[in-house]
Parts: structure tokens; sequence; C-alpha cells
């Protein structure tokens, strides 16, 4: 059967991956909002949805939607800031629906707490993107590892540069409060994916976390982590920008190299088929990510160890574009 969805976030760099990935499913999007009106993308996908660029208003007609035409919400999804995701996900809630939302789930280790309460409450679910738990690639990684021998202990380098312009500094995702930085916003997804596949996290040191880059050591029951991201073009290997690209991921287990570069736009597609079907990943799979970010963006920096520092850690250091 159809299920009823409604967007919010539908001006937003990720809301096109949700509006195929609904569409794919074969279910319907009845509403959507964004304080930005440059949404031509839903014609591509649902020309017949209703939207709105004030929140009052979108919540009146989820309203009356509910009351006078006896159509009830199944899901809202939620591609907003970082920032605004609990409230977002609470009014989700609040109107019958459960909650799709984009990583971070949320800033804090104790909002999860507390929307685990609100769960309990509504009885409503709350369903997050770990898009990296669905890609065959590290799939056949968690496998292999969980087929390790006992006692058997990884070593991990893993790096990702994703370039941005200085618009990034302008927006919500420079400011530190709103997206919690470098490593909440670009490397959320990397630090669940390792934990999901080497188990508990037992140290995290951070070396730097800056505007353009954050760096560290992580410590897992299986594996020995060294860390970097990035938004700088100028840390992108030359062989990457001579092929016009401005992203590169990596990462090497034992020195090997796992190829994960393909199958990404494929897989919110593939987190919504689960989130259907009644599996789907939720607050507590979340949890260990949203902790270890939280560790990273308010720690000291420790002092660097040859033995456990990426090698782009040692790169120049770029100064604020506005500063």
């Amino acid at each position: 059967m159809k299920k009823n969805f409604a967007l919010i976030g539908a001006a937003g760099y990720i809301a096109p991956r949700h509006l195929k990935a609904i569409k794919e499913t074969g279910n319907d999007l009845v509403a959507a909002l964004d304080k930005n009106d440059s949404v031509g993308v839903i014609d591509s996908y649902f020309p017949e949805a209703s939207f709105f660029v004030e929140f009052e208003r979108f919540d009146r007609h989820i309203e009356k939607l509910k009351r006078e035409q006896g159509v009830q919400l199944d899901y809202v999804s939620i591609c907003t800031p970082n920032y605004l995701h609990d409230a977002h996900i609470r009014m989700a809630l609040r109107s019958g629906a459960n909650a799709i939302c984009e990583k971070p789930i949320v800033l804090n280790p104790w909002n999860i707490d507390a929307l685990q309460s609100i769960e309990k409450e509504t009885g409503q679910k709350i369903f997050t993107i770990l898009q990296l738990r669905h890609h065959q690639a590290i799939l056949d990684l968690k496998n292999k590892v969980a087929s390790s021998p006992k006692g058997k202990v990884y070593d991990v380098d893993l790096t990702y540069l994703t370039s941005r312009g200085k618009w990034y500094y302008t927006s919500w995702k420079g400011d530190e409060s709103k997206s919690g930085g470098i490593a909440s916003n670009i490397g959320v997804h990397f630090f669940d994916m390792l934990g999901w596949v080497f188990g508990d996290l037992k140290e995290n040191l951070v070396y730097e976390h800056t505007h353009d880059r954050a760096s560290g050591y992580l410590v897992f029951e299986k594996a020995r982590v060294k860390w970097f991201l990035s938004i700088n073009y100028d840390l992108i290997p030359e062989e990457i920008k001579r092929k016009g690209q401005r992203t590169y991921r990596s990462i090497t287990v034992d020195g090997d190299e796992i190829e994960f570069s393909g199958g990404f736009t494929e897989l919110h597609t593939e987190s919504y088929k689960s989130i259907l079907s009644g599996k789907g990943f939720g607050l507590q799979d979340a949890k260990k990510s949203i902790e270890i970010v939280h560790q990273i963006r308010n720690s000291e920096n420790s002092i660097p160890n040859k033995d456990s520092v990426h090698d782009l850690f040692y790169k120049p250091k770029a100064t604020h574009p506005f500063r």
C-alpha cells in the first residue's frame, strides 16, 4: 500500500535523493517545506505535492489533511540543517508520523535519549540514513572482519576529501553551532561505518579540528584507525584534480584499498526499502557515531604520535577565507 510522505528541507542538497527514494519505493509525497523556494526539482518526482515556505502553514496543512480529508502522514523525511533535526523529528512524531532523518540525526548524545522517550510516548519510530551500511563493499568488509581470528586488530587509514567553495563558510555548514563542524558534517557516516564494522570504541584522540579539516586516531575493538577529513580543494591528489573531480575518498585496511567509490547514488533508495520493510536504522544504531563526533568536537587536541597520525596531517594549514 502506498505510504504518504512529507518532506522538510526540499531545497537542500540532499533532498533529491530522498525524493527519488520516495518515488522509487512506490510512495507519494503530499507536502514539502523549505524557506527557500528554489524547488523545481519536485516537478521531476511529485509535481502535485503541496509546497510551503512557512512552517506554520505547512503544519496547518498537515493537520487539515488529517481532519478534513482523512489523509494521515506515514513518514516525514527531514533534510534540514543539522541543528534543526531534533525539532523537526519531534514535529513528525507529534503529527502521528514516523521520521526519516538525514545524518547526523542530532548533534548531541543526550538528544538521542530524549527522542527515545518521545518514541515510547507516541508509539512512532525514528529512522536515520546510514547509507554506508548498505554499500556492498562495506558489507563484504564487515563479513571479513566478523570471520577474522579472535584478537585480530586491523590497521585502517580513512581519508575523505570533499571540496567546498567559499559559500560553505557563509552557510549554516560553516557555523559549528549549527553543523557540528567538519567531523559531524562530512564524517559522521564514516565514523558510523567504522563502529559498525570494527566494534566498540576504546580510544578517541583528536589531533586537529579546524574550519576546513579534522584528523585524529580511533581505536576500536578490532581496528586502529588514522583518519583525516577536509573540505580544502588544495589537498585533493593531483591525479584526481586532472580528472576534473573534487572529491577523494579512500579506506585502506592492512594496506589494502577498499573500493567503494561507486554505488553511492542508490544507497538512499536502499535505505528507504529497508525502513519500509520494517527494518531500518534507528536512534540506538546512530548513537555510537554521535558520541564519537561529539567527543571530537569537544576534545582538546592531543599531541600527535608519528605512529598514529595520518600523513595528511602534515600538509600546510589554511587560514579561514573570511578572517
